[in-house]
C-alpha cells in the first residue's frame, strides 16, 4: 500500500505542476495505460499462480503444461509486470522459464515479456517525466546515468550497459525514457542486449529441469562471477561517463 500511495502522489504532483499535455502526449499515455491494463489483467487472472509457483519448479512446470499456450502468455505477462514494477526480481522468473519451457523457448518468452513491459515503462516516463522514475528509484541513482542524454554516445552506452550481466536493467529501462531516443530504436538496441543475462538463467533452469545438477551449478557459478565483474564494469562506465559529462560542462563554461 505504501508503494501504491507513493506512485499516486508522484503522478498527482506531476499533473498539477506541469503545462497542459499535447495530443501526442495524451496518445502515448493512453497507449501505455492500455498495455498496462492488459498486463495487469493477465497477472490477476493467471500471473498470480506463476508468482506463487515460481519457487516450486515441479509444480510450476505442471501448471504450465496443463494450460498450454495460455501458460506461456501468462508468463509473458508476468515478465512484463516485473519490468514495470521494478522492485520485483527478474532472476527467479528467468530460472522458472528455463525449467518449465527449456532454455531457448524460455529465453524467447522472457524477451517478449521484457519488451512488452519496457514499452509500458517507456511510454509512461515519456508522458510523466522524471517523477515516474522517482516513484521507484532515488534521484541520485537517476543522476548517475545523466550522461546517457549525450546523443553522440547514447546508443553505444545503452547497448553496452544492457549487455553487461549484473547491471541494473530496471533502472536503465526507466532512465532511458528520459533521453531523446525513439521507442523503436531503443527496443532494437536493448532486446538483443538482454540475451546474455537471460540466457544464463534459462540455461541453468533448463539443466535443473532435466536433472543435470552439476552442469546447473557450474552455470550458476560462472554467472555469479560474470555478474560480479559486470557490476564493477557498470560502475566504471558510470564514473567515466559522469567525469566526461562534467569535463564537457566545464569546457563550455570556460
Amino acid at each position: 500500500m505504501k508503494f501504491v500511495r507513493r506512485c499516486c502522489q508522484q503522478i498527482l504532483y506531476r499533473f498539477s505542476h506541469r503545462p497542459p499535455m499535447q495530443p501526442r502526449q495524451w496518445l502515448a499515455l493512453g497507449a501505455g495505460a492500455l498495455v498496462l491494463a492488459l498486463v495487469l489483467a493477465i497477472f490477476w487472472f493467471a500471473g498470480r499462480p506463476i508468482l506463487t509457483l515460481a519457487g516450486d519448479p515441479d509444480r510450476f512446470r505442471s501448471w504450465v503444461a496443463e494450460r498450454g499456450w495460455w501458460g506461456q502468455l501468462a508468463f509473458v505477462g508476468m515478465m512484463a509486470l516485473q519490468i514495470f514494477v521494478a522492485v520485483i526480481p527478474g532472476e527467479p522468473l528467468e530460472l522458472a522459464a528455463g525449467y518449465a519451457f527449456g532454455a531457448w523457448l524460455g529465453l524467447g518468452l522472457c524477451l517478449a515479456g521484457a519488451a512488452l513491459g519496457s514499452i509500458v515503462v517507456f511510454l509512461l516516463v515519456r508522458s510523466l517525466g522524471v517523477r515516474a522514475v522517482e516513484a521507484f528509484f532515488p534521484r541520485e541513482k537517476i543522476m548517475e546515468l545523466s550522461f546517457l542524454k549525450d546523443i553522440r554516445r547514447r546508443d553505444v552506452l545503452i547497448f553496452t550497459l544492457f549487455c553487461i550481466p549484473g547491471s541494473p536493467k530496471d533502472l536503465l529501462t526507466y532512465v532511458s525514457g528520459l533521453t531523446n531516443i525513439s521507442l523503436a530504436r531503443w527496443l532494437l538496441l536493448t532486446t538483443p542486449a538482454r540475451i546474455p543475462s537471460i540466457i544464463t538463467s534459462t540455461v541453468g533452469g533448463d539443466a535443473l529441469g532435466v536433472g543435470n545438477v552439476p552442469f546447473a551449478a557450474a552455470v550458476f557459478a560462472v554467472t555469479l562471477l560474470i555478474s560480479a565483474g559486470g557490476i564493477l564494469m557498470y560502475r566504471r562506465i558510470c564514473r567515466t561517463g559522469a567525469a566526461q559529462e562534467k569535463a564537457e560542462e566545464q569546457t563550455k563554461l570556460d
